[in-house]
């Protein structure tokens, strides 16, 4: 039975994703209203550009004024899709202080301001759902707070963003540089104009934050994420990464410590075996890989982001706000009861990929050894070649502390034998 009384929609933002929501809450509104029991209703659509063209949204819905939209008093659900910091927290605000539940795709304010925005849910007896802010239509933060909320997940893994999947993918299958790669995903549409966010990784750390702090009932901020982007990385670490039977990846790890008291959450560029399922990620997609004490390992796979894509996770929101405001239930609710703290990346403990480029004489292997020994970073394999004076030395480690492998790059940097270190990458997935 679907009830006669529509739920009202109010949409903040109609752009890639909006104009999309936008559309399948039509397009599917026979079978959204037979999901929930009742039929939604879109009650208004807020933009900054009320003259640009919005597709088959009525112009009457279309208004400059978000704020008395919210705040209107018979919004049910509102949906947020401008992005950003401000406006976007007043508005949430306003929204939960007028009674309605809140969908956001927002991770930079999720991973900022989150606990407040929780708060502020929990003070009205609403719901903050959030599916979209991470891996685009990859049901993902559902099936941890939900699905494995019986379990102990101990580490999460993953590819969370396709601009630098896609430039990274292109410099391992054509060679290019990474200004080639960046300048092919600008033009496919996969780049934004300032692609800073991407590149240097600040849209992963901000997805990483809110990943950790699901998984581990931990509050963990944007702030307590080590974040190194890609624009370092150059065709020879790729290359070198294909020697060793490995490819790089601007991965996203949330893990506990081996005694399970603190928690690490990093974004960086990483090798990682070709047989690691994360290996064969293409294009512009996504993966996360997920390792729980009992479910054991689980991976998620699809498209990132898009439109439509990100729209369905929108909706399937949508349907869980709008079933709980006919029925009087909640959604879940922030879960930081662990308070695990957030170690510091020199805490980490990993593989280290250096390249170095050296004097070629003798004895400059066995200088360069002497170094990593002296800081306890015990050394797995060595590569070596040399022409006219000048060679390029190639040191895999063992497991060692970040901080550690810090102090020995430093060390190297000053020996007159070394003119340069190359590159220092992580390995991971082993």
């Amino acid at each position: 039975m679907v009830r006669t009384r529509p739920l009202k929609v109010a949409l903040l933002g109609c752009g890639v994703v909006g104009s999309q929501v936008a559309r399948l809450m039509t397009a599917h509104a026979d079978d959204l209203a037979a999901r929930i029991g009742a039929r939604v209703e879109l009650a208004g659509v807020a933009v900054r550009r009320p003259d640009r063209a919005r597709g088959d949204i009525a112009p009457e819905l279309v208004t400059t004024d978000a704020e008395g939209l919210v705040t209107r008093g018979d919004i049910d659900v509102v949906i947020e899709l401008i992005g950003g910091i401000e406006p976007a927290r007043t508005l949430i605000n306003a929204a939960f202080e007028s009674g309605a539940s809140v969908v956001t795709a927002n991770k930079a304010l999720l991973a900022g301001d989150g606990t407040a925005l929780h708060a502020a849910a929990e003070k009205q007896a609403a719901d903050l759902y959030f599916e979209a802010s991470v891996a685009g239509a990859i049901p993902l933060l559902r099936p941890l707070r939900e699905s494995l909320a019986g379990d102990r997940v101990d580490r999460v893994l993953g590819i969370v963003n396709g601009t630098t999947n896609f430039i990274l993918d292109r410099m391992e299958s054509s060679g290019a540089g990474y200004g080639e790669a960046l300048a092919e995903a600008t033009a496919l549409g996969y780049a934004e104009a300032d692609p800073t966010a991407d590149v240097e990784g600040f849209d992963a750390a901000a997805k990483a934050a809110i990943l950790a702090g699901i998984a581990f009932h931990t509050r963990v901020r944007l702030d307590d994420v080590h974040r190194e982007g890609i624009t370092e990385i150059t065709a020879a670490d790729i290359a070198g990464a294909r020697q060793m039977g490995h490819t790089v990846k601007l991965l996203a790890i949330c893990e506990r410590a081996g005694d399970g008291r603190s928690v690490t959450a990093r974004v960086h560029p990483a090798m990682i075996p070709l047989s690691h399922p994360l290996a064969g990620v293409r294009e512009a997609y996504n993966a996360v890989f997920v390792e729980a004490e009992a479910a054991g390992r689980l991976m998620f796979y699809g498209p990132g982001a898009g439109g439509v894509p990100t729209a369905s996770a929108v909706l399937g929101d949508l349907v869980a706000a709008c079933r709980n405001k006919l029925t009087g239930g909640l959604g879940p609710r922030e879960s930081a009861y662990a308070q695990l703290p957030v170690s510091p990346m020199g805490e980490v403990v990993t593989r280290y990929h250096v390249s170095l480029d050296v004097v070629d004489k003798p004895g400059v292997l066995a200088q360069c050894a002497m170094v990593f020994a002296a800081h306890g970073v015990s050394i797995d394999t060595v590569r070596q070649s040399g022409k006219d004076g000048e060679a390029k030395l190639v040191v895999v480690t063992h497991r060692a502390h970040d901080a550690a492998l810090g102090a020995t790059v430093e060390a190297l940097r000053r020996l007159d034998t070394v003119h340069g270190v190359a590159s220092t990458m992580r390995v991971e997935g082993e």
